[in-house]
C-alpha cells in the first residue's frame, strides 16, 4: 500500500516506502525542499521543524514536529507544511518572515526556517502553541543572533488562523483506514484500533512499536539500526483517550505530552511544570506518555513522578489486560515486565489529596529541552505534624526509575521537620549508587538528590528556592 499525504494542496503518493525513511531525508533528497535543514538529526536543534496536520473532527490539528526523526509512514493520511509552504507577501515572505528579517532575527540563517515554522504554528493556533514565545521556540537552537530578536519578532506576529476547509476536505478524501506496506522484505503497519493492534502483535510479537519516534528515531539516525517490522501507533484512536475524574487521571498510552499537559497540570502544578520541560515543543508534540514509559529509559522524565504519585499501568494483548503498579514494570536496565504480544494501553494516576506535600524537580545542564541528570519526585502525607506515608522516586540514579526504600523508611512515622528530611536525605546513599557520565558524576547526583529533599522542606516553609540553586554541576 502507498503512503499518501497532503502537501500544499497536492496529494503525494509514495509506493514501496522504507519503514524508517525519515521525512527530512525525503524532503531534502527526493523532493528538493531544502529549506528544511538537517542539524542534529536527533530532534534536538529544531532546524528541521515542519508542521503536520491531523484531521480531528471537522478541523485540522497542526503540530510542529522534528522531521529528522519522523518516519515517512507516520505521514500517511495527514497534511504536511514546510517552510516552502509559506509566503504570499512582499518578496514571497509572509508577515512573520518579514518581521524576522526586519528585526535582525537571523544571521547565518541555518536555523531560521525551523524558528519560522515553530512561530508560524503559533500564529495559526497550532496545538501546543498557546504558550509564551520563549516556550514555543525552546526546541529551536540559535547560536548566532541569540533569542532576543527572535522572541521580539514572534511576539510581534499577530494571530492569523488560516482557512483549513480545503485541507479538511482533502484529508477526508484521503481516508482514515488502517495501512501497511513492505519494502525490501521489511514491513510496516498502521492500525486504527487497539483491538487491531493486539491482533497484529499476536501475529508479529517481535515488531517494534513506534508512537512518536522521539526515542526510536535516534536508533535509526544515530544508532544506524535496521528495524524489520514496525507498527506505528499514532492512529490508534483508543490509545488517545484522556479521562479526568474526581479520583484520578487516566491517559491512553498514545496521548502526546503536549495534548496531556493541561490535564496533567490540573492534577498537580509541579507535574505540569515537569511536562513543560520534557524536550522542546516539537518533542512533546510527538512523544507520548506511553512511549516514555514503554521504552524503560532510566532517565525518562515522566516515570519517577508517576511512580511517586502511585500510578498504575495497564497492559493489553490479544489474551486480555493486566494492571500493575508502574514501579513494577521496570525490572532491570533494558528489561520491562511486558510479555510477547503485550503493549502499554494506559496509565492511571491517582489525584493527590489537597493536603499532600508534593515536590517534583528535574535537574539538567540546560534548563529547556535537555535530558535529565536527576529527576526526583516526592509525595508525603502528613497528619498532625507526623509523616504517615511517603513515596520517593528518582530517575537518573539507577538502571531504572526506582523508589527510594531507605529514604521512605526514614520519613514514615517521623515528625515533618527539617531534621527528619535531612536524615532521609542521607539515607538516599543506601538506595542508590549512581553512575558517572557526561550529565553528572555519581557524587553530584547523590548530592543533588539530597538537596532536592532539603528544598522540599524549604518550600513547605514558604521559602522560594529555584532549581538553579540546587543545580550547580561539578563539571
Amino acid at each position: 500500500m502507498a503512503v499518501r499525504f497532503l502537501l500544499d494542496g497536492e496529494v503525494i503518493e509514495l509506493d514501496a516506502v522504507d519503514p524508517t525513511a525519515t521525512v527530512l531525508d525525503h524532503l531534502r533528497y527526493r523532493m528538493r525542499r531544502t529549506g528544511t535543514k538537517e542539524g542534529c538529526a536527533e530532534g534536538d536543534c529544531g532546524a528541521c521543524t515542519v508542521l503536520v496536520g491531523t484531521l480531528e473532527g471537522e478541523a485540522v490539528a497542526w503540530r510542529a514536529v522534528n522531521a529528522c526523526i519522523q518516519f515517512l509512514p507516520m505521514l500517511n493520511g495527514k497534511a504536511l507544511m514546510t517552510v516552502e509552504s509559506l509566503g504570499g507577501g512582499e518578496g514571497g515572505l509572509n508577515a512573520l518572515q518579514c518581521a524576522m528579517a526586519a528585526n535582525g532575527s537571523s544571521q547565518c540563517g541555518f536555523c531560521t526556517p525551523g524558528f519560522v515554522m515553530s512561530l508560524h504554528g503559533r500564529t495559526i493556533g497550532a496545538r501546543g502553541c498557546d504558550l509564551p514565545v520563549a516556550d514555543v521556540i525552546a526546541g529551536n537552537l540559535c547560536r548566532c543572533t541569540g533569542y532576543g530578536p527572535i522572541i521580539e519578532a514572534g511576539e510581534g506576529a499577530a494571530p492569523c488562523p488560516q482557512d483549513d476547509a480545503p485541507v479538511v476536505a482533502a484529508l477526508k478524501a484521503l481516508g482514515r483506514e488502517s495501512a501497511s506496506g513492505e519494502w525490501q522484505g521489511r514491513r510496516w503497519f498502521a492500525p486504527r484500533s487497539a483491538e487491531e493492534l493486539a491482533a497484529l502483535l499476536a501475529e508479529h510479537p517481535d515488531a517494534r512499536l513506534v508512537a512518536g519516534a522521539t526515542d526510536v528515531g535516534l536508533w535509526v539516525t544515530k544508532g544506524l539500526r535496521t528495524l524489520d517490522t514496525v507498527i506505528f501507533l499514532g492512529d490508534v484512536a483508543d490509545l488517545g483517550v484522556i479521562e479526568e475524574t474526581a479520583g484520578a487521571l487516566t491517559l491512553g498510552a498514545g496521548v502526546r505530552y503536549a495534548d496531556a499537559h493541561a490535564a496533567i497540570a490540573r492534577l498537580h502544578p509541579e507535574l505540569g511544570e515537569l511536562v513543560r520541560r520534557i524536550g522542546g515543543l516539537q518533542v512533546r508534540n510527538a512523544g507520548t506518555v506511553g512511549g516514555n514509559i514503554a521504552n524503560g529509559s532510566p532517565i525518562g522524565d515522566g516515570p519517577p513522578a508517576l511512580i511517586a504519585l502511585g500510578a498504575e499501568l495497564t497492559l493489553r494483548s490479544a489474551a486480555g489486560r493486566r494492571t500493575m503498579p508502574l514501579e513494577d514494570y521496570f525490572v532491570a536496565y533494558g528489561k520491562q515486565d511486558r510479555q510477547p504480544g503485550e503493549f502499554v494501553e494506559s496509565v492511571r494516576i491517582p489525584r493527590p489529596a489537597e493536603s499532600a506535600v508534593i515536590h517534583i524537580a528535574k535537574l539538567s545542564r540546560r534548563f529547556d529541552s535537555d535530558i535529565s541528570a536527576v529527576c526526583g519526585a516526592f509525595a508525603l502525607e502528613v497528619d498532625d505534624g507526623t509523616i504517615t506515608a511517603a513515596r520517593v522516586a528518582f530517575g537518573g540514579m539507577a538502571a531504572t526509575p526506582k523508589r527510594a526504600g531507605a529514604c521512605e523508611a526514614a520519613l514514615i512515622g517521623k515528625p515533618f521537620s527539617e531534621a527528619t528530611l535531612t536524615r532521609a536525605a542521607e539515607a538516599l546513599r543506601e538506595d542508590y549508587q549512581p553512575l558517572s557520565d557526561v550529565r553528572g558524576s555519581s557524587i553530584y547526583r547523590l548530592d543533588a538528590a539530597a538537596n532536592l529533599l532539603r528544598r522540599l522542606w524549604l518550600r513547605s516553609q514558604g521559602v522560594a528556592v529555584s532549581v538553579l540553586e540546587v543545580e550547580a554541576h561539578d563539571g
